[in-house]
């Protein structure tokens, strides 16, 4: 600073003034930086959940977007894996078979939780253990199967969200009848040896009776009596309808074929069967459901008992069409179901 301004009384109050501004912005950044390495370091470290060790029992196949679910809807409060959250998974794909012994060699990993998807998993699991925390999911109907006194509280170690698949029975028949109005005579395909699929029974005959319809139910046991169902002519059948199952989910490309063969309207319960050709479904999102499950998760990791979660149903149905099958079978979509419709596969 020139001299004759470094002795003028009015500038060294100016720079004074000054001076002490600066040392106010640095004294405010160095505490800025400080609170914000606690809040990176020691703070963020304190946030982070303890380790979390989850046994999985899924049947693979179209249910794997259940397990993209629930890492997302794990992942987003902490929860990821190779740090804090260990997922032993056991993939069943599609097999209903050994189902005990699957349920004791996930058990024997000492889970924090068992995550079982689909009704028959989730029943092992249920059946193998009254002490550690049950979170199910895509179970249609949890007290129907036993699984819980109400969905108030399950009375017992279980919790979960039910994919409403049993109450929704009704529904994708309207469904098929709004499609497909000329629809009289509906083939119902039942894979006879899972509760899912038997459970939805009794809520087919009413609507039935209200539109007509006349339903030829065919008892599937095995994959032979599949095959052979295949190979037959489906003479005087309008539409198809299978009910939910692990079964139907396995063999859902050869039943398209066969209902494109046919030129027949087929409804079905899960999005994926659509994406696999299927004409259209209801219910619920793979994906959705198993983030939606997660947090039902999260809560038993916190310390709640499973009886005191109630079970949950879905926090959103879809109703999705494949225009492309509509096309093959040589149906013209009404433009009702079009503006209610969800989402498109072509």
């Amino acid at each position: 600073m020139p001299t004759e301004l470094s002795n003028n009384p009015q500038v060294k109050v100016v720079v004074n003034a000054v001076k002490r501004k600066q040392s106010r912005l640095i004294a405010m950044a160095v505490g800025l930086a400080v609170g914000a390495t606690w809040v990176c370091g020691v703070g963020a470290t304190a946030a982070q959940p303890a380790p979390a060790n989850i046994a999985v029992l899924t049947p693979g196949l179209n249910y794997d977007s259940v397990l993209v679910g629930l890492r997302e809807g794990l992942a987003k409060v902490g929860y990821l894996e190779g740090r804090n959250l260990t997922l032993t998974i056991e993939d069943t794909k599609g097999e209903t078979v050994n189902l005990d012994g699957r349920v004791a060699k996930l058990l024997d990993t000492k889970p924090d939780v068992f995550f079982a998807v689909a009704t028959a998993n989730s029943i092992a699991a249920k059946q193998a253990t009254s002490t550690v925390p049950i979170v199910f999911t895509v179970v249609g109907d949890p007290v129907h199967a036993q699984l819980a006194a109400s969905f108030a509280s399950s009375r017992n170690n279980v919790t979960g969200v039910s994919s409403h698949s049993t109450l929704l029975t009704a529904k994708r028949l309207e469904l098929l009848k709004d499609l497909a109005p000329k629809v009289k005579s509906v083939l119902v395909i039942v894979s006879i040896n899972e509760a899912s699929a038997k459970m939805g029974l009794p809520y087919l005959d009413e609507p039935a009776k209200k539109m007509a319809f006349r339903l030829v139910r065919r008892d599937i046991g095995s994959t032979d009596e599949f095959e052979k169902l295949l190979a037959e002519k489906w003479t005087g059948i309008d539409g198809v309808f299978p009910m939910p199952s692990v079964f139907v989910g396995k063999s859902m490309q050869a039943l398209v074929a066969k209902a494109h063969k046919e030129r027949l309207p087929m409804v079905v319960s899960e999005e994926s069967w659509v994406k696999a050709g299927a004409l259209a479904s209801y219910g619920t999102d793979f994906r959705l459901i198993g983030a939606q499950s997660a947090r039902l998760v999260v809560k038993v990791l916190k310390g709640s008992k499973p009886a005191e979660i109630p079970i949950a149903t879905p926090d959103q149905l879809v109703l999705t069409l494949n225009q492309s099958s509509a096309k093959a079978i040589g149906l013209k979509l009404p433009e009702k179901i079009l503006e209610r419709a969800d989402r498109f596969f072509d």
